[in-house]
């Protein structure tokens, strides 16, 4: 039987055509329901993802490059490589987060399809956190408060505003250009709402839920060491991805209902490094599952220990692709050598006679 040789590629510019074309928020709103599916169905039995590995380094400059796989067995395995460079904007102009989706089917190792992955990681890792707070904080939350103005809180605010009545939005940065161009960089999301330049210690006290993304060097955290909360206060903890990396005060997480997305990985990278097991709640998964356990947690306070999980990758690789398809967007390339023997790797060669060595 005659496999199919073809690759699609989706490049930054397929990925910003399905976008224009599909809308924005249209986009979020399907990614967000499928994310919140996927974790609903999910299965060790059907889907097997490592903790994922790779380099981190401090020279030339802090950074890493790891791969983060994902199997849905009988189907296809999924791997995200990722670059993460907290210099990249001031040194290179070019984002922190730099990454690569690649799918592959399991019944012949053939490569499906390559999306670019900066984009994608930025939408999931958005989508993934208002369905954590969609979980965790309270119904009627309208404050959002954003802890560093980077790329990421970009996605923060447009998927949390897509499930929650937000009316006000109060942002920190070391960076102040980054506070003050903020607004003009939600536009397209048309909330209608000025975000306010304030202090951590205002957000923490006046947000009912907030996002920490930041570039935090590793042993430099927390953010703060003195707080005072609503009761029912939700915090995604987006920036902890690097070992000796954390965003929170240990006081706060041992006071506070922690859910990791991914425990083994957490512990490792997260805020959960800084805790012991018996002070770490249940997953993510664990908890959409439990509707009293959801319950108990919107009414105290909560964290979401965000450190990536391959399985946002894969739903929203799959979304794209679909787009993709469906649009006819992306370039058919055949990356892989068939021969017409495949047997013989050199049988994509012309056949030539071999002249025979002639010795003086």
């Amino acid at each position: 039987m005659k496999k199919n040789q073809e690759s699609i590629i989706i490049d930054s510019h397929a990925v910003n055509q399905i976008i224009n074309t599909i809308g924005l928020n249209q986009v979020m709103d399907k990614l967000i329901a499928n994310l919140e599916k996927a974790l609903l169905g999910y299965s060790k039995e059907e889907t097997e993802i490592p903790i994922r590995s790779g380099f981190n380094y401090k020279k030339p400059f802090l950074g890493l490059v790891e791969w983060m796989p994902v199997m849905k067995k009988g189907e296809d395995v999924l791997i995200k490589v990722v670059g993460y460079h907290p210099e990249n904007p001031e040194i290179f102009k070019i984002p922190t987060i730099l990454s690569t989706i690649s799918s592959y089917d399991v019944h012949t190792g053939h490569l499906n399809f390559l999306v670019d992955g900066v984009l994608l990681t930025a939408l999931r890792t958005g989508a993934s956190s208002a369905i954590a707070s969609k979980m965790m904080a309270k119904k009627d939350s309208k404050v959002l408060g954003i802890i560093g103005c980077g790329a990421q809180s970009v996605p923060q605010i447009h998927a949390i505003s897509r499930l929650f009545a937000i009316e006000e939005i109060l942002i920190y940065d070391t960076d102040q250009p980054s506070m003050e161009n903020l607004e003009e960089r939600i536009a397209p999301i048309n909330l209608g709402i000025s975000p306010q330049s304030s202090t951590i210690a205002d957000i923490i006290s006046k947000s009912d839920i907030v996002c920490t993304a930041t570039s935090i060097a590793p042993e430099k955290g927390p953010l703060f060491y003195e707080f005072t909360v609503k009761p029912h206060l939700h915090i995604n903890a987006v920036g902890a991805d690097f070992p000796g990396k954390f965003e929170l005060p240990k006081s706060l997480l041992e006071s506070a209902n922690v859910c990791p997305d991914f425990l083994e990985q957490a512990i490792l990278e997260g805020e959960c490094q800084q805790l012991k097991s018996s002070d770490i709640g249940p997953s993510w998964i664990e908890l959409i599952q439990d509707d009293k356990l959801k319950n108990k947690y919107q009414g105290e306070l909560s964290v979401f220990d965000s450190t990536g999980w391959a399985l946002e990758d894969q739903v929203v690789a799959k979304l794209f692709s679909d787009y993709a398809q469906e649009l006819g967007l992306g370039t058919k390339m055949n990356i892989e050598s068939y021969s017409s023997d495949e047997k013989n790797p050199y049988g994509v060669f012309l056949p030539q006679r071999v002249q025979p060595e002639i010795l003086d």
